[in-house]
């Protein structure tokens, strides 16, 4: 989840061919030694974190070469982290999520030769390697479902710490649901404004039953760790939930609308894979529908509460949305849902 470094973030766009810039620091495959700094919170999370965690094991399962992994249960640790690393000639290395911004920043101005890898923030350095996502397009996909699926005409959605990239979310998800249904009403709730946002599921059940007194009947929980608890919530109070980052249908099979899947594991495995082949390239890069980076789930967990219009107007969108015809506003340009 990213919100440092953002700065002319619209007018960043690119594939994951990789990237724009400089000079690649290729190395031989036999010296590849890559490394990965999960972001706060368990590794296993269901989510951001085990998103890239399958991109670094698919690599691992189809290379055999092992990586080194930490996980962070405080922001005091990134630097550090990335630093051992670098330390042992771990190379490329990856840190997921915003949080690690200034750690990158710094450990790679002291580690010049070393290859970095960030994910949702831009670090402007010849040896950083940026990786961003267009989350308000796969956003908007799930809000126009919620709005379908929704017999109240009121939707809502349950955010982690309270900063830009989570609106960016929000405004998505709002642009969608009033796609279909302009007169809709959509609430909206953060866990909190300090890291210790993305861990709590308790507090965000106790938003997402807010929310559900208020007329909610479909609930996005884009919070991490802390959306598991508003999933949990919509199950035990018989409604519908939207999972974020993987896709989180399996958790609650039959209250789980969709998950807006956001492929953290691509961007792993290919900065991985890339440094192993030689092709590896710093700059930035955003992953929006065009390029895979997002979407939503669709799977045996959640088919019988998708029906066949629904299908084909997430379809449509999506084709628009790719095809240019529809531009889903993105919150990071001016900080507000419209233009």
């Amino acid at each position: 989840m990213t919100k440092r470094g953002f700065l002319g973030l619209g007018l960043v766009a690119g594939a994951m061919g990789m990237m724009v810039g400089a000079v690649a620091l290729p190395l031989r495959a036999a010296e590849i030694k890559p490394a990965i700094v999960f972001s706060i919170g368990d590794k296993f999370d269901g989510s951001f974190n085990e998103a890239a965690y399958r991109g670094a094991e698919r690599f691992k399962s189809e290379t055999g070469i092992e990586y080194r992994d930490f996980v962070i249960s405080n922001e005091t640790q990134f630097e550090q982290a990335h630093r051992r690393f670098a330390q042992r000639g771990n190379d490329p290395i990856i840190g997921v999520g915003f949080f690690q911004t200034a750690a990158v920043t710094a450990v790679a101005r002291e580690y010049s030769k070393t290859r970095f890898s960030v994910i949702d923030t831009v670090v402007d350095l010849p040896n950083v390697q940026s990786i961003l996502f267009r989350e308000h397009e796969g956003s908007f996909l799930v809000g126009l479902l919620a709005a379908m699926a929704s017999r109240t005409g009121t939707i809502g959605m349950v955010g982690g710490m309270d900063i830009p990239l989570v609106r960016r979310f929000y405004c998505g998800f709002e642009q969608g649901a009033k796609h279909v249904n302009p007169k809709i009403t959509v609430l909206y709730n953060s866990t909190g404004n300090t890291p210790a946002a993305w861990t709590d599921p308790g507090r965000a059940a106790e938003l997402a039953k807010s929310q559900f007194d208020r007329g909610v009947d479909v609930v996005f929980a884009a919070a991490g760790t802390s959306g598991l608890g508003a999933m949990q919530a919509a199950k035990d109070n018989g409604k519908l939930a939207i999972g974020v980052d993987s896709n989180q249908n399996h958790l609650h099979p039959g209250t789980m609308l969709t998950s807006m899947v956001k492929r953290v594991d691509l961007a792993v495995y290919r900065s991985f894979a890339d440094a192993r082949a030689g092709s590896w390239k710093p700059g930035v890069t955003v992953l929006g529908l065009k390029e895979g980076g997002v979407d939503w789930a669709l799977d045996q967990h959640n088919e019988k509460l998708i029906s066949a219009e629904m299908k084909a107007g997430a379809d449509q969108a999506k084709a628009a949305i790719i095809a240019g015809n529809i531009r889903v506003h993105d919150y990071m340009t001016n900080n507000k849902c419209t233009p």
